[in-house]
């Protein structure tokens, strides 16, 4: 009878608490009781096996809700997309206390803690990425030039755009830091006969870009490395030109103006500089949840302070560009991929990883959408370059 009574009074608490997103109508369906939240028919309905302490959603609203999906006690009957929508829609009315931010936030940026969070989500297994990426593995914002473009064709698309912005001629070297598993360096050696490098801290996508580099012929082309970026320094190497695709949202607030130290170290005067990134509106830590299930360590750079870090190293902003929507196209196409291969899946992983993983694509499509998070190219120049086209040529 107590803990009956108990069990009611969290379930209106909680209820009260969700009253905070009232902008759009949803149903939140419980063993006994139903309320409608907002005014007007449901867009989607919340069933609760039993309530989330408001304790908990005080504490970080994104880690109750989240962990309460992937334990199976929270589901969503409709549209998980448009669930997502309207609650990260009204973000602001999410609480996080400070405790739990400077606990996720304030991890070691030392190397073998970031090589440890880069193992953490890129070393799940090339199996695994294989089954939901398109076939360039390509794990980054596509570029969706036509409406009828498909996943491929639009990561393609992507990759002739950055090496477009390049401006490469044939015999330049390229340096690309977070190289992921290799398919910038292969088209661009391919077209522009460029001598490349990458590098990562990632052992299954060394293997594998390892692997392709034979598979393409491209060994007298191309050098894959297993290395920090703040090991370039002292490398000894110069480039033509340098890339670097989602990588810099590992490296930590306290080490941006580092990473574009190492970046100025290896590219030669005159050089061009493109930086593909997550970027985030304001200096904030981020989503809870994702910093402790997604992305440990994962911070997201403001536009603002990333170009003032590069002005630091006199690098000459030539070009900013927003792909914003072209992130949420890509992650709903993700997603559906992901969602595709369940049956897969299920015999890889367990339940609540599987639950995790399609919250963290379909909830990456909203953020997306909602403006929470940006993805931003820049394009620089290492001092002064006049040599360059004086009109956007791509």
């Amino acid at each position: 009878m107590l803990k009956e009574l108990g069990n009611k009074l969290e379930e209106k608490a909680m209820i009260s608490f969700l009253k905070r997103f009232d902008a759009n109508p949803f149903k939140v369906v419980f063993k006994d009781n139903e309320y409608v939240i907002g005014e007007g028919a449901p867009t989607f309905t919340v069933h609760m096996k039993e309530p989330i302490p408001v304790s908990k959603l005080m504490e970080s609203t994104s880690i109750a809700l989240g962990e309460a999906y992937m334990d199976g006690i929270l589901d969503i009957e409709g549209d998980l997309y448009e669930a997502l929508n309207h609650f990260l829609g009204q973000m602001d009315n999410f609480s996080t206390s400070g405790s739990v931010m400077s606990k996720l936030a304030h991890v070691s940026l030392g190397k073998s803690n970031q090589a440890r969070e880069i193992e953490h989500h890129y070393d799940i297994g090339n199996d695994f990425y294989k089954l939901w990426l398109d076939k360039t593995m390509q794990y980054s914002c596509a570029y969706f030039a036509n409406e009828s473009d498909s996943l491929y064709e639009a990561q393609v698309h992507k990759v002739d755009r950055i090496l477009e912005k390049l401006y490469l001629k044939e015999g330049m070297s390229l340096l690309d830091i977070g190289c992921g598993w290799g398919f910038l360096l292969i088209e661009a050696a391919k077209k522009y006969g460029i001598k490349g490098t990458g590098i990562t801290l990632s052992k299954e996508q060394y293997a594998e870009f390892q692997r392709r580099i034979k598979e393409n012929g491209l060994e007298n082309q191309l050098t894959v490395k297993l290395m920090d970026y703040r090991d370039l320094p002292k490398s000894g190497m110069t480039f033509d030109r340098v890339v670097s695709v989602g990588m810099v949202e590992h490296v930590g607030r306290e080490n941006y103006q580092l990473f574009n130290d190492c970046v100025d170290a290896v590219l030669k005067d005159g050089g061009l500089f493109l930086l593909h990134f997550i970027s985030g509106m304001q200096e904030k830590p981020g989503d809870a949840w994702m910093s402790k299930y997604i992305f440990p360590g994962g911070m997201l750079p403001s536009l603002r302070e990333m170009i003032a870090d590069m002005t630091e190293d006199n690098f000459h902003v030539q070009d900013v560009e927003n792909l914003r929507i072209h992130y949420n196209k890509t992650l709903l196409e993700w997603d559906k991929n992901f969602r595709a291969q369940l049956p897969t899946i299920k015999n890889m992983f367990d339940e609540r990883f599987i639950r995790m993983w399609d919250l963290y694509l379909t909830g990456c499509a909203a953020a997306f959408y909602n403006g929470m998070m940006d993805l931003h190219q820049i394009l620089a120049t290492k001092g002064i370059n006049n040599e360059l086209p004086i009109t956007r040529w791509y």
